[in-house]
């Protein structure tokens, strides 16, 4: 059975399945559900679709919910647009990209994955109603916190699952230690004094050695559990390829001197690099590694244990078409820091505005994205000079409910409405959008608003105003909305949308719009 998929109209305006054997009161067509740019779709083979509709299956291999329906022709092409999901894992992050190519050709990257099984669940409710097996291209671990990398445990373990390829940022925590000895302790540079961590596990023989005896370590025993995961996904690392034929896992590291490196001197996450054959390419910003005199590659240590393994995330800058889009691991002020002097050429922070309004116009060559997944599930260790250098139009954080991690900051989301780009900066929150709380926090969103209105009384009355209802609608009921949030660019349209649980398959989606006027960004619709 042949597949299609839904297109964005010019206008940005929705799009309906419609009941392929009812009509309205009035005989016109009867509309079934609203359905999203990329959404795939199955055409029916027996019935005729013509110019004007296109004939569909809706679940063509599920006897209980099938459904014969049409869609109007001109809102179906061959081709999706590239995907990305920031899925609602609750504590910690997870995302999925999702490639427009089809068939074979397809890529899914599944970074992080939270600290849950969220992700595996979401996973299979997504690919296994149209792909006949779960053999994805890469999983991501952008550094070794829990909240990003337990989720990938039961997800390593299914029997279902497989990856082809997996990638970290080189610090792995070892087995049975504690504090830095459990990344390979620090080494003094003799000429600087600064501590470097200089046992990276670069690559999969790396891996093998650390993890080779098998990992078995209670669930909840206070012990680090990450090298649990990495002997799952050494033990669960065969997988049948597409064409036939066994493969093998990959796992190494990714940073500025480990990927596909070009002619420049530039990284790229291997098969992936600018002007590789692809419309799409993924550049690894960070994190960045130094080299010893000894020529032994090397990461800094840039301030206590967790402020380093995190400061060092994974940092990749998605680019298709027009848009770039930058997953920001658990980046902190400190890391930031490190980074814009790094890829600036600056020694010495500046001290003076000027100083350091150049160094930000300098460092937007490299971070400068249209939407930005915000470091650290909205927590305040950022600093103003990197979220300038980004200068996304929408912001999307991911975070969860637990006690204790107050994400994301209402402080920061006023800093964040007040240095975004353009007079409406989008502001995406997978934690006040989650469907599961149930109702609205009056005093939460109360406080909320004031902290933010402290935050943007440097800006105009209409940004302001714009910015205070955007904060409406994250504080509003999560009965009524889904935390997921869906980001899709064809290379000129980009939109980021999430569901509105309304209990209307007639108003499913909202989302925003985005195209390039003249080379600068546009809110096309809201």
């Amino acid at each position: 059975m042949e597949h299609v998929f839904v297109d964005l109209p010019p206008d940005y305006g929705k799009v309906y399945l419609y009941d392929r054997h009812e009509l309205t009161s009035s005989g016109k067509p009867k509309k079934y559900k609203q359905v999203l740019w990329g959404d795939f779709l199955w055409v029916d083979d027996v019935a005729p679709s013509d110019a004007e509709w296109t004939m569909i299956v809706w679940h063509p291999n599920n006897p209980e919910k099938r459904k014969e329906l049409r869609i109007r022709t001109a809102h179906v092409v061959p081709k999706r647009p590239l995907e990305i999901i920031f899925v609602d894992v609750g504590q910690g992050d997870g995302s999925i990209m999702i490639s427009p190519e089809r068939g074979e050709d397809e890529r899914i990257i599944v970074i992080d994955a939270g600290e849950r099984d969220h992700m595996l669940e979401f996973l299979g409710e997504r690919f296994g109603g149209y792909r006949k097996d779960l053999l994805f291209h890469a999983a991501v671990i952008t550094h070794p916190d829990k909240d990003h990398y337990l989720g990938f445990l039961n997800i390593f373990g299914n029997d279902k699952v497989r990856f082809e390829n997996i990638y970290h940022n080189g610090i792995v925590e070892r087995p049975k230690l504690s504090g830095w000895d459990q990344v390979g302790g620090l080494t003094e540079d003799p000429q600087t004094s600064v501590d470097y961590l200089e046992e990276l596990a670069t690559d999969h023989a790396d891996i093998e050695a650390i993890f080779a005896a098998p990992v078995d370590v209670p669930m909840g025993s206070g012990e680090k559990l990450f090298p649990q995961v990495m002997r799952t996904a050494l033990d669960n690392g065969t997988f049948t390829r597409p064409g036939g034929g066994q493969g093998r896992v990959n796992i190494q590291m990714l940073s500025t001197e480990h990927g596909e490196i070009d002619a420049d001197g530039l990284s790229w996450m291997p098969g992936f690099r600018h002007g590789g054959g692809r419309d799409y390419s993924i550049r690894v910003i960070g994190p960045v590694v130094e080299t010893a005199p000894t020529g032994k590659k090397r990461l800094r240590r840039l301030s206590s244990y967790g402020k380093t393994k995190n400061g060092h995330s994974v940092l990749l800058k998605l680019r298709y078409g027009e848009f770039d889009i930058l997953f920001g691991g658990d980046l902190n002020s400190v890391a930031e820091k490190f980074l814009l002097k790094h890829y600036t050429d600056t020694t010495r922070w500046p001290s003076s505005a000027a100083a350091r309004k150049a160094m930000i116009d300098k460092a937007r060559e490299v971070f400068e994205c249209d939407v930005m997944k915000v470091c650290h599930h909205g927590a305040t260790d950022v600093t103003d000079e990197f979220l300038e250098a980004v200068n996304p139009a929408a912001f999307v954080i991911s975070s969860g409910d637990q006690e204790g991690h107050v994400h994301p900051r209402p402080d920061l989301l006023g800093r964040l409405g007040r240095v975004g780009r353009g007079d409406s900066p989008v502001l995406l929150s997978t934690e006040l959008q989650r469907s599961t709380r149930e109702k609205e926090d009056a005093k939460l969103v109360a406080r909320l608003k004031g902290d933010i209105e402290k935050q943007l009384a440097s800006v105009t009355e209409a940004r302001g105003k714009r910015i205070a209802e955007a904060i409406e609608v994250l504080g509003g009921s999560n009965v009524l909305v889904d935390g997921a949030i869906y980001v899709k660019t064809d290379g000129q349209r980009l939109i980021a949308a999430f569901r509105t649980e309304t209990g209307s398959e007639l108003k499913k989606w909202f989302y925003f719009g985005y195209e390039m006027d003249g080379g600068e960004l546009k809110l096309a619709k809201n």
